[in-house]
């Protein structure tokens, strides 16, 4: 077998020593790889690039298309961009996978039978770091769902169901307040579902889905989400599976992989020895898998599963009368590749084919394009006052077919018939409709924004209102 060629960074924290022990277990496997390493993270933010990974890096990443990465420490501070995120997007890496399953009585846990994955949709969301300071009080930040986004997610989610054996897909979102883009969210998933009839389907609201994966994690088999939900999500999972530590996660693409574990760099304890390797460890047997090496991942994962049985334990799960010995780092990794021709007895043991590549989708759906009519305009605008003070200021503004339809601040209706207790921010929604309705016109709005300017009164934002289909693209306020 030649060699394939992956790409390594140590990361930060325990990132180092998590790294040194699986690369060891790696080459004890016979797994055939051409390690290029490269330096991300900390020093490199502090270098001063901002984004923590410098253009040699790239070049690494682009010529390998799989990348093994141990966990890195983003600064504190503004300006400094998240490098996972940054990676996820650049490269295409739409999905993370998130396996969570118990290991009991090995491992202690409330819920011995829980199983379950968890599909995160990668690159879209709040996780898109489009954030404004509205004013000296208002600080807001986009969220982003786009139906193609959400489509191939939704398609990944069932087709790894469909490859992997899984009965059910659960997708959760908060549809209920964000109407239109969970709503979106939502709506796909339906569309998605109903071409899967071997596959069951649900949905529940994250709150209450949240819970009773904590509670109830029997209850779900393939749960797909959002950028945000799904990171909360994994991590409730992780850790009621008994440790966060143990948990390994895949970011995949059309042609990438990323490989990493969940967790993050935990600087209060590097260079103690005692990290748990073992998050990195499954993450690379994920990467193995994805590059057709499939009998050194079931070699690595037997092996794994086989140490926990013998009751060779990291602190963070040592039990007494269940754990033999209490490892660390090195202990851990060095009893893992004394056993890797051996499986667990009591654990179910693991297989993986020899064949490369991730999961292949099917297109994505052709756009419908749909009648699109300017409505209105929302302006976002700075003001120390009453409600019934702007509005009368910004009436003095309006001409045309234009009429100020509402003012809202915070997402709440404050005029026309606000409520007193209504507390206000400085940063307050002015929108206007057209009061024939006849469509509005670019030039009407520009207008509007001038004849506002003069007044000194200036906006801070302008958002655009059109109906799709006669249907509302834009959501009321609170009370209105």
């Amino acid at each position: 077998m030649s060699k394939t060629p992956i790409t390594v960074a140590r990361g930060d924290g325990i990132g180092p020593e998590i790294m040194d022990a699986t690369l060891k277990v790696l080459e004890a496997s016979g797994a055939e790889l051409d390690i290029e390493e490269i330096e991300i993270g900390e020093a490199v933010y502090k270098s001063g690039i901002k984004n923590g990974i410098a253009d040699s890096a790239w070049e690494s990443l682009n010529r390998t298309r799989v990348f093994l990465k141990a966990p890195i420490t983003t600064p504190q501070g503004g300006g400094f961009k998240s490098l996972n995120v940054t990676v996820r997007k650049s490269l295409g890496l739409f999905a993370n996978v998130r396996p969570c399953m118990s290991y009991h009585p090995f491992v202690q846990t409330h819920h011995p039978k829980m199983d379950l994955v968890i599909i995160r949709e990668n690159e879209e969301d709040l996780y898109g770091g489009i954030e404004y300071r509205q004013s000296q009080d208002v600080m807001a930040s986009l969220k982003i769902i786009t139906r193609p986004g959400t489509e191939r997610i939704m398609r990944y989610a069932f087709e790894y169901a469909r490859a992997n054996g899984r009965k059910k897909v659960t997708c959760m979102s908060k549809d209920n307040i964000m109407k239109i883009s969970d709503g979106l969210f939502h709506r796909v998933f339906d569309e998605i579902a109903a071409e899967y009839p071997d596959i069951e389907n649900d949905h529940m609201i994250v709150d209450i889905g949240t819970a009773k994966v904590a509670n109830h994690p029997e209850m779900f088999d393939v749960i797909v989400t959002t950028n945000l939900y799904g990171d909360i999500i994994s991590d409730v999972a992780a850790e009621v599976t008994g440790s966060v530590g143990l948990g390994g996660s895949s970011n995949v693409g059309v042609d990438f992989g990323m490989f990493e574990a969940v967790h993050g760099s935990a600087p209060d304890i590097s260079g103690k020895g005692i990290a748990n390797p073992s998050g990195l460890i499954l993450g690379a047997v994920m990467m193995l898998t994805h590059i057709g090496q499939g009998d050194a991942a079931g070699k690595i994962h037997n092996a794994w599963l086989k140490t926990l049985e013998d009751g060779i334990h990291t602190g963070e799960i040592y039990r007494e009368g269940v754990s033999k010995m209490k490892a660390g780092t090195d202990d851990f990794t060095k009893a893992l590749i004394e056993r890797l021709d051996a499986k667990p007895e009591k654990l179910n043991s693991v297989s993986y084919p020899n064949q490369a590549g991730g999961l292949k989708l099917p297109p994505l759906k052709p756009r419908v394009e749909v009648p699109r009519e300017r409505v209105g305009v929302d302006l976002g605008i700075n003001f120390q006052g009453s409600p019934d003070e702007l509005a009368s200021l910004v009436n003095a503004c309006v001409s045309d077919n234009l009429a100020l339809h509402m003012i809202s601040n915070r997402g709440t209706k404050v005029w026309p018939d606000g409520q007193k207790g209504t507390f206000c921010a400085d940063n307050w929604r002015l929108r206007f409709k057209s009061n024939d309705g006849q469509p509005i016109k670019t030039s009407q709005c520009i207008a509007l924004m001038d004849r506002m300017n003069k007044a000194d009164l200036n906006f801070t934002k302008s958002v655009m209102l059109y109906n799709y289909d006669g249907q509302p693209g834009f959501t009321v306020a609170q009370g209105e």
